[in-house]
């Protein structure tokens, strides 16, 4: 955390830091994400130096939003074809280049 962050600041670090260690994420990534997610909930507030606009402009706080935007897609259509590629990648399944997005999901037996 940086230096001059407040009590509420830290808590809310090690809170998230936790959940993520929790659900498996590794420490790194863990710290990771929970320093990006209150820095952004401190330039929201006016409490950093600089914001993004991002940050500033966004109608939904990351806590709001709890991670609607952090790749793991999962709304009416599910994973977009690039996930399911590179879920297909990753298990090594021959022929994934020339799959349709059904295709790639059946192959992944989704």
């Amino acid at each position: 955390m940086p230096r001059g962050s407040s009590n509420k600041r830290e808590r809310q670090y090690e809170h998230i830091k936790e959940g993520a260690q929790k659900r498996g994420t590794s420490t790194g990534r863990a710290k990771e994400i929970a320093a990006r997610t209150v820095n952004k909930e401190r330039a929201r507030t006016g409490e950093s130096k600089t914001a993004s606009k991002s940050s500033t402009q966004d109608t939904k706080s990351a806590s709001q939003r709890g991670g609607q935007r952090s790749g793991n897609r999962t709304g009416p259509k599910g994973p977009t074809k690039d996930q399911l590629y590179n879920e297909a990648k990753q298990k090594n399944i021959d022929g994934r280049s020339s799959m349709s997005k059904d295709e790639l999901a059946k192959a992944l037996g989704r």
